[in-house]
């Protein structure tokens, strides 16, 4: 069975200190699905898509990283 992490918050933007969390996950799962939350009574510096494009960038060379974008709350 694989174990798989998720990962949710804004990313506006996406930080060192965001990217050091998602490295660590990797440490200990084999997947780590990272999920940008769009809401739209948060005045964002970058659109959904936007941060969605970033960190799939950051984060092109390891398939083992995903992105997703959603609305609502987690659960």
């Amino acid at each position: 069975m694989r174990r798989k992490a998720i990962y949710p918050g804004s990313f506006d933007p996406i930080t060192n200190g965001h990217c050091d969390i998602v490295q660590r996950a990797l440490m200990l799962f084999d997947e780590v699905y990272i999920g940008v939350i769009e809401n739209p009574q948060k005045n964002t510096l970058f659109s959904i898509e936007e941060r969605i494009q970033i960190i799939r960038h950051l984060f092109k060379d390891n398939p083992r990283v995903h992105v997703e974008g959603f609305k609502g709350t987690l659960g």
